[in-house]
């Protein structure tokens, strides 16, 4: 019986792995994407870990299965804030329904610079890197 609900949760982790990666294809930009497809990996590899550890019910797996679901937890939010952050300072373009709410009482969006523009002119030299 625990074989069969151990299969039932790899199915549901499995298809909320599916959908992370079907919704990296089908929405429209960076920032969209990365908020469907952190919620949904994290969700999905915790529900994998935890079939793994219902159907070998043992102490050790078990632990290795509740370190996995803290892990992606704790570092899936961070990773998601920290590549949007970066990706809306370097200015890479939304598309135009994204809706910002930075808890200022507005949603308007300021327009990101042109898509390889750095605001230094012209110049490819970034960071101390050499121009091609």
């Amino acid at each position: 019986m625990s074989e069969v609900f151990a299969g039932i949760v790899l199915i549901i982790g499995a298809l909320f792995l599916f959908l992370a990666g079907l919704s990296l294809i089908r929405l429209p930009d960076l920032l969209t994407r990365l908020s469907a497809s952190t919620k949904a990996v994290a969700f999905g590899a915790g529900l994998v870990f935890v079939a793994v550890s219902i159907f070998f019910h043992e102490v050790a797996t078990d632990a290795r299965a509740i370190a996995g679901i803290v892990f992606f937890a704790i570092t899936a939010p961070i990773a998601g804030t920290v590549i949007g952050r970066s990706a809306r300072r370097t200015g890479v373009p939304i598309w135009p329904g994204t809706v910002i709410d930075d808890g200022t009482g507005t949603t308007e969006i300021e327009p990101a610079e042109e898509a390889g523009s750095s605001g230094n002119g012209g110049e490819t030299e970034r960071q101390g890197l050499p121009s091609e």
